[in-house]
């Protein structure tokens, strides 16, 4: 896959990781980042030779969010145009929150603004120590609005009633306390080093259940304990338990043998 604002490489396990690549303006992104991401995120979602996706930046920074002078030109057109933008920005966070391979944000440098949306939507984030996040919106007038289920369900109503009004900068060490990011590292080649830890945990295990496990996680979400949540989780494990996969991973581990999707790996 050739795109205009990414960079995309693939490894031998499966693990693809698509490098945002406008390092000249911190990854911001305009129209056709937007497009780029959503493209790339709908193809690895059907590759079954893709295990683990990773969102990167190539550059100083993870991504600065949206580029200024789009925003500008979104917020002098029409309604309709307007809402359209809109919409493609909003089906491009949705295309990598629903992404039904384990994703990681690998983040350093600023993740402001819709970066910060970026990392939250991915599955797991890992961050630099050197990292910063914001959701800087309200300093623009505006609101952090497309990005705010996944950074919702990332750090809780209550931090994002402090954090979505004040455009505080979040460090790394904070970003780990609040739930924004799962891990940091002190600099980028340990931040490597915790992507490739992680990736080989995510790589053990067998990618229809994790695909089911995201599922299980949205399904479950915001939900009383109530008997058609304790009859739908039935209904999941019943009907997986029935899957090749899941015999294979049962047989291989009373067989204490690599599982087969471990062989192709």
């Amino acid at each position: 896959m050739i795109f205009e604002t990414l960079e995309i490489t693939r490894a031998g396990n499966g693990v693809a990781t698509i490098w945002m690549n406008r390092p000249d303006v911190h990854n911001a992104f305009n129209a056709q980042l937007i497009a780029d991401l959503t493209a790339a995120c709908q193809t690895f979602d059907t590759d079954e030779s893709v295990r683990v996706v990773v969102l990167a930046g190539r550059g100083k920074s993870f991504s600065a969010g949206a580029d200024l002078n789009w925003m500008k030109a979104a917020g002098n057109a029409s309604i309709e145009e307007n809402l359209a933008d809109a919409g493609r920005l909003t089906a491009m966070l949705r295309a990598l929150a629903q992404l039904s391979k384990p994703t990681i944000a690998r983040v350093h440098g600023a993740a402001l603004g819709g970066g910060l949306g970026l990392a939250a939507a991915c599955d797991i984030c890992l961050a630099a120590a050197r990292a910063v996040f914001a959701t800087s919106e309200v300093r623009f007038g505006i609101i952090p609005s497309a990005i705010g289920p996944y950074v919702l369900r990332a750090i809780g109503e209550r931090q994002c009633y402090r954090y979505f009004q004040t455009a505080e900068r979040i460090d790394a060490a904070r970003a780990v306390a609040i739930g924004l990011a799962h891990d940091m590292a002190e600099d980028e080649t340990a931040l490597d080093a915790k992507v490739a830890e992680l990736v080989q945990a995510l790589l053990a295990g067998g990618p229809k259940a994790q695909a089911a496990a995201k599922d299980l996680i949205r399904g479950m979400a915001n939900r009383l304990l109530d008997d058609d949540l304790v009859h739908d989780t039935a209904q999941r494990i019943a009907h997986l338990r029935a899957t090749p996969e899941a015999r294979e991973g049962l047989d291989a581990f009373l067989a204490k043998r690599p599982a087969a999707w471990l062989a192709r790996a």
